[in-house]
């Protein structure tokens, strides 16, 4: 394995990459090593060709994730672009070779039975039910991203007319309306924050934990997790998926994929238009069930 360690200190030095990085670069090439013995005996990293990296490639890609057979070829051009610059090798056998595109995963989301069912799931007069309830409801409201709902302020809300104010990706602003609904409940969630937070450190985080502190993603992800499974709802819904469900019901109701792209804060329209696809695979089941000439005969 002639060469590791120097790649090893490039990684490390040179390009700042982590441990978690680099140790995976490392098992990479390992890995690529033993397939290299398998198929040549002996044969080392370096004298490697064109032909052998597209073999490992092809023999990832019967048993692993394409992401995941994206980010091994890509240790394998860093270490040969590596190898180069050393001098080691005249040429980068792994540059002309195309990395596999990811597959187009269908975002999950909640009907709107299943939506409302899930926000009237957090019961009880408690501080921390009601916290719950005005996050779920403020997540179908608004469609947030969880790390722009934990990073609110109260100063980012407005109940009077209606909106959030929201610091997204690239710390790009947006203003999301919020419909009538949510900003009810955030308006009572405001006023049994005070009484919660009385003799507490101040904090300007609109929803904080039991200690009075900003709440978490983490924590948010639990807490959507434990009113799934109280719902008796049989899915896998994270935060993110109420950002799905959002998108998908304003969709299907006949709004513009371009506004979804606004409240979204998507820079692209292209990122916006996988709820397209998500429509229309419930568009055509509805077809196939409705139409006399797609229904199967009996």
């Amino acid at each position: 394995m002639e060469y590791i360690d120097a790649f090893n200190t490039y990684l490390s030095v040179e390009k700042g990459a982590s441990v978690n990085t680099i140790d995976a670069y490392l098992s990479d090439l390992k890995q690529f090593s033993a397939f290299l013995n398998n198929l040549h005996p002996g044969q080392s990293l370096e004298s490697a060709g064109m032909l052998e990296i597209r073999s490992f490639v092809a023999s990832l890609l019967k048993t692993d994730k394409k992401s995941s057979v994206g980010r091994k070829l890509a240790a394998l051009k860093t270490f040969y672009k590596f190898l180069l610059r050393e001098h080691s090798i005249e040429m980068n056998p792994a540059e002309l070779i195309a990395i596999p595109k990811k597959d187009k995963l269908l975002p999950g989301f909640l009907n709107v039975d299943e939506a409302f069912g899930l926000i009237e799931q957090p019961e009880g007069d408690t501080f921390l039910s009601l916290r719950d309830r005005t996050m779920l409801e403020l997540f179908y409201a608004s469609g947030l991203r969880v790390s722009e709902l934990v990073g609110l302020d109260i100063e980012n809300i407005d109940i009077n007319i209606g909106y959030v104010r929201v610091i997204g990706k690239g710390r790009k602003e947006r203003v999301v309306p919020v419909n009538k609904k949510a900003a009810e409940i955030i308006g009572h969630y405001l006023k049994e924050r005070t009484v919660f937070l009385q003799g507490r450190a101040e904090t300007g985080a609109l929803f904080v934990n039991k200690y009075g502190k900003r709440i978490t993603r983490r924590a948010v992800g639990m807490i959507v997790r434990k009113y799934m499974l109280k719902s008796g709802i049989n899915k896998h819904i994270s935060p993110h998926s109420l950002r799905h469900t959002f998108a998908t019901h304003l969709l299907d109701a006949g709004a513009d994929l371009r506004f979804i792209q606004e409240l979204l804060g998507h820079s692209s329209i292209s990122t916006t238009q996988v709820y397209t696809h998500t429509s229309m695979d419930r568009l055509m089941k509805v077809y196939d069930d409705a139409h006399p000439r797609a229904r199967k005969k009996e």
